[in-house]
């Protein structure tokens, strides 16, 4: 028989190695691509209204001022800093790149260290494979100090799709936190203006209670001189009590509200107040650029992007597990029976060697876990589709919205001032003679409708108008997502 010699075997060995480290440069998978989503053309405005320019009116982070409300920036500032829900996704995101950093660790060789040190009583008695007897018990000590270098090289790219992944994931964890904040301080806006419409119909309602009484007051006077009845002056009451306990209800929606903004901003419900305003400001003209910016400037959109990026890099770990694995290891270290020994030149050892390792069968693991996340990338691609379709929706609705608050605002300002005729005319009429005071009961009860009606139409235009803002990203684009990773550096490869 031929003789196999060592350095033959080495041979061998170093160029099977060698085929190997080639196929290093190799990464399995599909490269990712931004699948295409549908994407309107134009908004649709009806005139007067039309497509502003340019297309960065929004400020970048602060869009609360486009609204010059010093008290909504006051608390919107205060959530930035204490609300509870923006906190954990901070904490979150903050978990992302630490997971991100983790699957970077994976580019270098391990370093491990296990000192031992045994002194062990072996028995009088133990076997010792041949018929000569033992001397007795044997006491013996043991110092051991091992070092163990190992490296799993990355020849399929699994280990770079697992970071790819990462990176992708730890992107979408800052999209998902500009997400949150955007809607937290959306819905602070619109709970503020909401409150601020409460406090508008509650100062109305106390301006009537007031015109009523005086109101009652003429009645009453007019009975007692035997010009109205007792049906005038029940009427004018009963009106009185009505709007009286429309106030008292108000003031228990008001108190609703006041208490979620207390949520938002981390604090108390029993210790937070926000003093009566009524509405002053207008809602403030938006840009609503072009249907295409919206991809990058809805931070929830982008985060489904990047976690179809994410579930993309998956389907490449998946196919990685059909190749081989190579891991290279290293050992040496010192080892004595005497610890004064243990670290001279004779109680030194070492070893050198590689692994190549290769899954044949596994009972469709690896045919499962790649269906999986192929399953998996196909349902992030649905999610960003479906994310996209209801941005377009939502940011039309509230167009449309705007518009139609709009129209409907300067007819209602029409019906107010005809409604304030109709009393002045009722009153006029009645005071001469001419009807009864039920025409004018009937004329205040319009005229308190209509204001009514006037007010909410003012809260409900700036409480759209930040569904607007909040529908176009607040802002936001998806340009400084390019900034959020994380890279290896050598000095990871000697931190603990």
């Amino acid at each position: 028989m031929p003789r196999f010699s060592t350095s033959r075997f080495l041979r061998v060995i170093l160029t099977a190695l060698a085929g190997l480290a080639v196929c290093a440069g190799c990464t399995v998978g599909p490269n990712y691509k931004r699948p295409p989503a549908p994407a309107a053309r134009k908004w649709r405005i009806e005139k007067p209204w039309r497509e502003a320019t340019p297309k960065d009116a929004l400020p970048k982070t602060a869009w609360w001022t486009l609204f010059h409300d010093s008290d909504l920036q006051r608390l919107e500032n205060e959530l930035i800093s204490a609300n509870q829900t923006l906190k954990a996704a901070l904490a979150h995101f903050e978990q992302a790149r630490a997971s991100a950093a983790l699957q970077n660790s994976s580019l270098f060789p391990t370093l491990q260290a296990a000192p031992t040190a045994a002194n062990q009583l072996y028995s009088g008695n133990r076997a010792n494979g041949s018929t000569t007897p033992l001397s007795g018990s044997v006491t013996q000590s043991s110092y051991l100090l091992p070092f163990t270098v190992s490296y799993e090289v990355d020849l399929f790219g699994k280990v770079r799709r697992t970071i790819e992944a990462a990176q992708a994931s730890y992107q979408a964890n800052a999209a998902d936190l500009e997400n949150v904040r955007l809607v937290l301080s959306a819905e602070l806006a619109a709970d503020y203006f909401t409150l601020r419409q409460l406090d508008t119909e509650i100062a109305l309602l106390d301006r009537t209670v007031q015109a009523l009484r005086k109101g009652l007051e003429l009645v009453k006077s007019r009975h007692s001189g035997g010009l109205a009845s007792g049906l005038d002056v029940a009427q004018e009451e009963t009106l009185l009590n009505t709007t009286r306990t429309q106030a008292t209800l108000l003031l228990q929606q008001r108190k609703q509200y006041e208490d979620a903004i207390a949520v938002l901003v981390g604090k108390p419900a029993p210790d937070f107040h926000l003093d009566p305003r009524e509405i002053t400001g207008e809602p403030p003209p938006i840009d609503t650029a072009l249907p295409s910016d919206l991809l990058e400037r809805r931070p929830d959109i982008s985060e489904a992007e990047r976690e179809m990026a994410a579930a993309n890099a998956q389907i490449g770990v998946a196919k990685a597990a059909y190749y081989p694995s190579l891991v290279l290891y290293g050992q040496g270290g010192w080892n004595s029976m005497n610890i004064a020994n243990l670290m001279s030149v004779g109680s030194g050892f070492w070893a050198l060697g590689a692994v190549v390792s290769q899954q044949i069968l596994s009972g469709g693991a690896r045919r499962a876990q790649l269906q999986f996340s192929e399953a998996g990338y196909q349902a992030a691609v649905a999610n960003y589709r479906d994310s996209v379709l209801n941005a377009f929706r939502e940011v039309q609705d509230n167009i449309t919205g705007l518009q139609v608050l709009d129209s409907a605002r300067k007819s209602q300002a029409d019906a107010v001032a005809s409604a304030h005729r109709q009393l002045n005319i009722a009153t006029s009429r009645y005071l001469w003679g001419l009807v009864n005071y039920l025409d004018v009961v009937s004329a205040q009860q319009n005229l308190l409708t209509n204001q009514q009606q006037a007010a909410l139409i003012r809260g409900r235009q700036l409480v759209t108008s930040v569904l607007l803002v909040k529908a176009l990203g607040g802002g936001w684009d998806a340009a400084g997502l390019d900034e959020i990773h994380v890279k290896a550096k050598p000095i990871d490869a000697i931190t603990p």
